[in-house]
């Protein structure tokens, strides 16, 4: 496909079923031009699902429309620029991590690569999807492996008295970009586990991610006890007991699958602690083949990698002794250890036998090398877990760390895309590992302040209207007039953003604490400014949902009507919208258990900025001019002090920083010192906190 006059109807045809089959569209804003062009309204309808879309269009259509020169023409670009993608012998990987022998193979309970694609829950997934792209776009070898789950994550829905309710809804698997992995002979791979006395028999679905492959294991099969098919019927679904069988299905199953299909990987890395049962399937390996244990466990360890994103104890997953009984007793002599022996893989506290087992501990012991997600979050590892190793002093725990990124064509909106395109040249994506290359961004020769101005106006005026489409259908529902809706926001006012996981350390009504000092800057007529609000709690967690029935009673006090508004059903679609139109990010977690925290990285190359506690990555990106900190680098022991003193900082913060410089404008409307700080933000953010960044370092550090 790389010459463009031989593309002829039946290869553009061709070509855009097995583009719409590869998630490489997903960051290319010209491929998803063409997916919405042929359909707008089932483009909006199928979640932005190109290969729903090409189903219910018919080869006799698009031959029709392929008369359209002009839309051919695009067509054929893209699929050349799909094919020179995949086929590309130079790049960085190639150069730079030549030096792998085999494959990354990168284990993750779930991964976020597209709304389309429903096997995520939150930022691990989002994480764990934007390492698999870089790694793509960066030429690494890349496996990724993950479970099937056939109903996903819950879509979340509002009830008239703000309670969160959950629906689950099953994927149609012919509306699906994944093919089940078969042999030679074209016949399903299966492979099977065993759990407690029964054999668990799975398949693997084959995800493409450019460059990079993602195994998702099914236990949806009829030979399976009903109980083990729903194994992987939703993500972070059941109690303990489906717990540990999802998690014996991604670690022991994922390396067995690995082996069926000759895959051979260089390293293993476990995305946190779900999949470290994988080790102890390496090390019945190793045992197997005749190693001596000692040895054997060496050998695990040389090939294991471990990064751990969870600074609360209770994050962790654990299994009790009768439990993990249970599941191992029958296997253990295959390790050469008795079941005391294993136990004590996972205790935290040595020799302890009242400890559950815990996956961090088995993860941490098994691994060459561990990691946490940012710098603070390295050190508060180290302290967690300072107690497994023999040394006294924190700073000789062998926990590193490599802070999160993201994955910045996947973040953006199709204008901002275009803007740098025009403004930085059309290789400009090509260019996240040089910080040099992002100093044009604040050349005023460059790029003017009205330009940037106009790119922020646009966006907004886009975040606003989606919203207002989306208000509209969310409270359709109660019967009660939507009209209203079309007026709420307002697109000449300060916009703030707060979506994320509503779990209760991530304080998400903490801007409401001094509700009256609120009410007068939130109707201040000359600097009008509004929230927007979006989120998930888990099914279980009803404080997460007290705090979201909290913000939706908020946006009906009549001061604030318009002003605050909470979109259900929050996914990584509204999370595009919301973080190019926000002004500025809001995130005020109880310092210090925001392990990294990814979402405002994402909205820098939209121009827009963050303000936030100084936890996580935040803690050493802002350097004073590239956005805002709420309070300094400390936080009193006690968890009520803190919320009030960060509330008050909160508030000043808003109330003598952001909006006075917001609205500080000269006679065009112009705010020259709001956009000198969105410069800086772009130019310090963008180069450092990305996934292709991230990558590099893991390659660097951990992988070679």
């Amino acid at each position: 496909m790389t010459d463009k006059k031989s593309l002829s109807v039946h290869q553009l045809v061709e070509g855009l079923h097995s583009l719409s089959k590869n998630l490489w569209w997903t960051w290319s804003p010209e491929a998803q031009y063409i997916f919405r062009e042929l359909s707008p309204r089932l483009w909006e309808k199928a979640s932005h699902n190109a290969v729903w879309l090409m189903a219910d269009i018919s080869n006799q259509e698009l031959h029709a429309r392929l008369g359209d020169k002009d839309f051919a023409r695009r067509i054929s670009n893209v699929l050349t620029q799909f094919d020179s993608y995949m086929k590309e012998k130079t790049t960085w990987g190639s150069e730079t991590a030549k030096g792998l022998k085999g494959p990354i193979a990168y284990f993750s309970a779930e991964f976020g690569l597209h709304e389309s694609v429903r096997i995520y829950s939150g930022g691990l997934g989002v994480l764990a999807g934007d390492h698999t792209k870089s790694a793509s776009d960066l030429g690494v070898p890349f496996y990724g492996i993950s479970l099937f789950y056939r109903e996903g994550y819950f879509e979340q829905r509002i009830s008239a008295d703000g309670w969160q309710q959950e629906q689950y809804l099953p994927v149609d698997l012919k509306r699906q970009a994944t093919e089940i992995v078969k042999d030679k002979n074209a016949n399903p791979i299966i492979c099977e586990v065993q759990i407690g006395f029964s054999k668990v028999k799975f398949i693997a679905r084959k995800l493409a991610v450019g460059r990079s492959t993602i195994l998702l294991l099914d236990t949806n099969l009829p030979e399976n006890e009903e109980r083990y098919r729903d194994i992987t019927a939703h993500v972070y679904g059941g109690d303990s007991a489906t717990r540990i069988a999802q998690e014996i299905l991604l670690g022991v199953g994922g390396v067995r699958m690995l082996r069926a299909m000759g895959i051979k990987p260089q390293v293993f890395h476990m995305n946190e602690g779900h999949s470290a049962f994988l080790t102890l399937e390496l090390l019945r390996e190793e045992i197997e083949k005749g190693v001596a244990k000692e040895k054997a466990m060496k050998n695990v360890i040389k090939e294991c990698i471990f990064t751990t994103h969870t600074p609360v104890p209770a994050g962790h997953d654990r299994f009790n002794r009768d439990l993990m009984t249970f599941v191992f007793e029958s296997k253990v002599a295959g390790f050469s250890m008795t079941m005391d022996e294993l136990m004590e893989f996972g205790r935290e506290h040595k020799g302890n036998a009242n400890d559950p087992f815990c996956m961090t501990v088995l993860a941490l012991k098994m691994s060459h090398a561990a990691n946490g997600v940012s710098e603070l979050h390295g050190h508060v590892s180290r302290e967690m877990w300072k107690m497994l190793y023999d040394v006294k002093d924190e700073k000789d725990v062998p926990i590193g760390y490599v802070t999160n990124g993201i994955h910045v064509s996947s973040w953006l909106h199709e204008k901002t895309y275009y803007f740098w395109k025009e403004k930085l040249g059309d290789d400009w994506r090509e260019h996240f590992l040089e910080p040099k290359f992002w100093e044009k961004a604040i050349d005023p020769k460059n790029i003017t302040d009205e330009e940037l101005w106009a790119l922020r106006y646009t966006l907004r005026r886009k975040l606003i209207e989606f919203a207002r489409f989306r208000l509209r259908e969310q409270h359709a529902r109660y019967g009660n007039g939507v009209a209203v809706y079309d007026t709420v926001l307002n697109p000449d006012a300060l916009t703030i953003c707060f979506a994320r996981r509503f779990a209760t350390y991530k304080r998400a009504p903490l801007i409401f604490t001094h509700f009256e000092k609120i009410l007068s800057l939130f109707n201040n007529h000359e600097q009008p400014v509004q929230v927007i609000f979006a989120g998930k709690a888990h099914p279980r967690d009803d404080e997460g949902k007290k705090f979201i029935q909290k913000i939706i009673e908020t946006t009906k006090h009549p001061n604030l009507f318009g002003k605050v508004v909470f979109l259900e059903n929050y996914d990584m679609n509204v999370a595009r919208y919301l973080i190019s139109g926000a002004d500025v990010w809001l995130n005020n977690p109880r310092r210090p258990l925001e392990a990294s925290g990814t979402s405002g990285q994402k909205i820098a190359i939209n121009g827009g900025m963050n303000c936030s506690i100084m936890d996580g990555w935040w803690r050493e990106a802002y350097d004073g001019s590239n956005g805002w900190s709420i309070g300094g680098d400390e936080q009193p022991a006690d968890a009520h002090t803190q919320d009030v003193q960060d509330a008050e900082n909160l508030y000043r913060v808003l109330s003598e920083q952001i909006i006075p410089e917001f609205y500080d404008r000269d006679s065009r409307n112009i705010p020259h010192k709001w956009i000198k700080r969105m410069r800086r933000a772009i130019a310090t953010l963008v180069p450092q906190y990305n996934t292709h960044r991230m990558v590099a370092e893991y390659v660097q550090k951990y992988y070679l």
